[in-house]
């Protein structure tokens, strides 16, 4: 016996081997009162090495072939996945605001530039001294 086959069952334990044996009733593969059997012998078991041979000759998951599962945690996995889209998101925004800044101080500096140094320059025209 190994020692997975040692360890105690749960209630859960029990009801999913009982609900295998309906599923195996219901396609035919066990009689009425082999049904009646199994589910009392199921209703008794206290580990998991009582509970393999009663779905042993039936398809599908078998109760003694490898380690418990520890029950998922969809919330947490929720909770990650929104908080790294959160942090992504806010970095894009950083990079676009960033990227916008810099672009128009660009624009800015060019405007002003063009002020200063390019922009075409009024002649201060003198009038002729006899106009006066």
């Amino acid at each position: 016996m190994t020692r997975h086959e040692s360890l105690r069952a749960s209630d859960a334990d029990r009801e999913a081997v009982i609900e295998q044996l309906r599923k195996a009733a219901a396609e035919g593969r066990l009689e009425p009162e082999e049904l009646e059997e199994r589910v009392e012998d199921a209703l008794r078991a206290r580990t998991y090495g009582e509970l393999a041979p009663l779905v042993a000759d039936l398809p599908g998951p078998s109760v003694a072939r490898g380690r418990p599962r520890s029950p998922a945690r969809p919330v947490a996995t929720l909770a990650l996945t929104t908080a790294a889209a959160i942090v992504a998101l806010a970095a894009i925004a950083i990079v676009v605001l960033v990227a916008v800044a810099l672009t128009a101080a660009w624009w800015i500096g060019c405007v002003l530039f063009w002020l200063v140094c390019c922009r075409p320059r009024r002649l201060h025209r003198t009038r002729p001294a006899g106009l006066i």
